[in-house]
């Protein structure tokens, strides 16, 4: 068999039923709380759509998404505040305007 008769046999290669769930499912499910559990879910998402158990739009979708919470890391990093005793608090606080409307 010639190497293009193989990359069309991939191509063909049905996608996953729906009794295989993506692992990056599982790890999604029960939230990304920490780095490790980012990591994690960006491994498995990785492993799915090699094994084109998601799609590349459920991907693309993803890998957006976890580069802004990376971005919300590291704005916590480089702006969080201090608490009362001077100790870093690391916590970003956002100022929103109120848009209470009163009529």
């Amino acid at each position: 068999m010639s190497a293009r008769n193989k990359t069309t046999d991939l191509e063909n290669k049905e996608v996953s039923t729906e009794s295989e769930q993506p692992r990056s499912l599982a790890i999604a499910r029960k939230g990304l709380n920490t780095s490790k559990d980012f990591a994690n879910f960006m491994a498995a998402m990785m492993s799915d759509l090699v094994e084109g158990k998601v799609s590349p739009g459920v991907g693309n979708a993803s890998c957006n998404a976890g580069g802004k919470l990376l971005k919300i890391v590291e704005m916590e990093y480089k702006y969080g505040t201090k608490d009362d005793k001077g100790n870093p608090n690391k916590t970003l606080t956002l100022a929103f305007e109120s848009t209470d409307a009163k009529e």
